[in-house]
Order: C-alpha cells, then sequence, then structure tokens
C-alpha cells in the first residue's frame, strides 16, 4: 500500500508539472515570435528543459519503481541517476547555446516589439510555477520523494527567473535594449550551473557515495540504544533511488543464543526502519564481544578444531 502511495503521488507531480509546463511552453514560444526577445528565448529554453527532464523522470520512474528481480537484486532505483546525467548533458548544451546569442545581441542589439505581451506572459509563468511548486510541497510531504523534492528547488529558481525576465522586458520596454541580452547570458548561466547541480547529484548515487553524516549518526545512536547492543561498527550506506542501503555490525555478547542474537538483529533493523520515511534495506552482521576485544580468538578456535 506504501509503494502504490509512493507511486501515485510522484505520478500525479509529475503529470501536473508537465501540464504546468506546456501551458507555460505555448505561451513563451508565441510571445518570443512576437517580440523576438533573447530573454524570452532563455525563459522558453529553461521550460523545454523542464519538460524534457519532468517527461524522462515520468518515464524513468515507472522503471526506477519496479521492485527488485532476479537480474536486479538491489532494485531499479539507479535508473533515475543515469536519466539525471542524461538531463544534465542536455541541459548545458542549451545554457551554451543560449550564451552564444545573449553574446551576439550584446554586440547587435535590437528594440523589442510586443513588449507588453512579453509582460503578460511572464506574469501568467509565474502563476503556473507557483501551481508546481504548491502541489509539489504536498507530494514531498507524503512522500518525502528526493526526485521530487529536488524538481521543487529548481521549479523555485524558476519564480525568480520569470521574474528576471519580466523586469529585462520591461526595462527594454523603456530603451534600455542591452537588459535583454545580459538577462538572457545570466539565464544561460542559471542553466548551467543547474546541469552541473543535476550532474553531480545524479553521479553520487551512481558512485554509491554515503548518506549525510546526521543520518548515519542516527542509524548509530538507534543501533546503541538496544539493551544488548555493546558496540556498532563498519557501517556502510548509499542510496538508490527511494531505497536506502544500510550494512553494519553489531557488537553482541558471546552468551547469546543463535536465535536471541538472531531476533536482536531483527529489532534493531525494525527501530531503524521507524527512522526513516522511505524505504531502507538492512544487513546487519553480528559480531562476538571477546572477538573485537581479542581477534586472535578467532584463529585460536580454528586450530583447535583443525
Amino acid at each position: 500500500m506504501h509503494n502504490r502511495s509512493y507511486e501515485f503521488w510522484v505520478k500525479t507531480s509529475s503529470i501536473v508539472t508537465m501540464v504546468m509546463v506546456s501551458l507555460m511552453i505555448g505561451a513563451k514560444t508565441w510571445a518570443w515570435l512576437a517580440s523576438g526577445s533573447a530573454s524570452m528565448l532563455g525563459s522558453l529554453t529553461d521550460s523545454l528543459m523542464d519538460i524534457t527532464a519532468t517527461a524522462m523522470s515520468f518515464l524513468v520512474l515507472g522503471y526506477a519503481l519496479r521492485p527488485a528481480d532476479d537480474d536486479h537484486r538491489f532494485g531499479h532505483g539507479k535508473a533515475e541517476a543515469l536519466a539525471g546525467l542524461g538531463q544534465a548533458a542536455f541541459i548545458a548544451g542549451s545554457g551554451c547555446l543560449l550564451a552564444f546569442h545573449g553574446i551576439e545581441r550584446l554586440f547587435n542589439p535590437i528594440q523589442l516589439t510586443h513588449s507588453l505581451l512579453g509582460v503578460w506572459v511572464s506574469i501568467f509563468a509565474i502563476v503556473c510555477t507557483l501551481v508546481i511548486v504548491f502541489v509539489q510541497n504536498k507530494v514531498v510531504k507524503y512522500t518525502d520523494s528526493i526526485a521530487i523534492k529536488a524538481d521543487s528547488v529548481h521549479y523555485k529558481g524558476d519564480l525568480i527567473l520569470n521574474a528576471a525576465v519580466l523586469l529585462a522586458i520591461l526595462l527594454a520596454y523603456y530603451g534600455v535594449l542591452y537588459a535583454d541580452p545580459l538577462f538572457a547570458i545570466g539565464v544561460a548561466g542559471y542553466l548551467l550551473y543547474n546541469s552541473w547541480d543535476i550532474a553531480r547529484d545524479s553521479a553520487d548515487h551512481l558512485m554509491d557515495k554515503e548518506l549525510p553524516d546526521d543520518e548515519k549518526q542516527s542509524i548509530f545512536d538507534i543501533a546503541k540504544e538496544h539493551a544488548d547492543v555493546h558496540g556498532v561498527h563498519g557501517i556502510r550506506t548509499r542510496q538508490g533511488g527511494k531505497i536506502k542501503f544500510i550494512q553494519m555490525h553489531l557488537e553482541l555478547d558471546d552468551n547469546l543464543s543463535l536465535i536471541r542474537a538472531h531476533n536482536v538483529a531483527d529489532e534493531v533493523e525494525a527501530m531503524i526502519s521507524a527512522r526513516f520515511e522511505s524505504e531502507v534495506d538492512i544487513l546487519i552482521h553480528l559480531d562476538p564481544l571477546s572477538v573485537l576485544v581479542n581477534p586472535s580468538t578467532v584463529q585460536e578456535v580454528t586450530d583447535s578444531q583443525n
């Protein structure tokens, strides 16, 4: 039921986003063709990147949310990161082309036409973006989805972007011709920054970067809370899609029965799972306390058996 709920909310967010961005693309295309504004072209380029990224995420998400199978025992979550790298490359290329266009307009400025149309389209884009951010915040509240949370941060930045385009067109309307290409170059820089951010996050997932230090400390503290756990070491973590993978060693009393040690591991796993709202996959190794105090004990036991 939890997985169906997660999938429902995430896909709902993607659909709402694609509808709103499609409306913005249509309006911005009309405004750009009518006015010739470079900054409006930059805003249109950003919206095209947005809908491409959202569409890719929507398609990849269906694959990434699949449960583990015989060929993918750790699930399919890294598909999101692979899509992210593709998006980053696409966005970076578009940002470079927009920068070249803005630089060309700096040397050859033109008088914008139908500037007021661009003003109204920018206001319309701000309203559509507010709808997207509102829906995404609701979805993050229900799912704590990393993908939607990152997307929400991006669209909050788009609010600033659309406001900047609005200001650029108003300045150009009042005769400040260099404002339009300068803002276009600024939008290009914004796109390049976003592409780097997306590429870095995607690479972190693909390279199995550890979870944040505060989460690792929380895992350690929770495990230590158990009365039968004397110590914890060897914590290793990573994340693939919505699943957090956690490995650790628990230090237990030598005299615990096998069934009790097994129950302790299950209880610690349940305690850690309750801490995280997202899905977790936990692997626990059990170590007798005396082996850690005196590692040679293992060799002595092995020799006596031989």
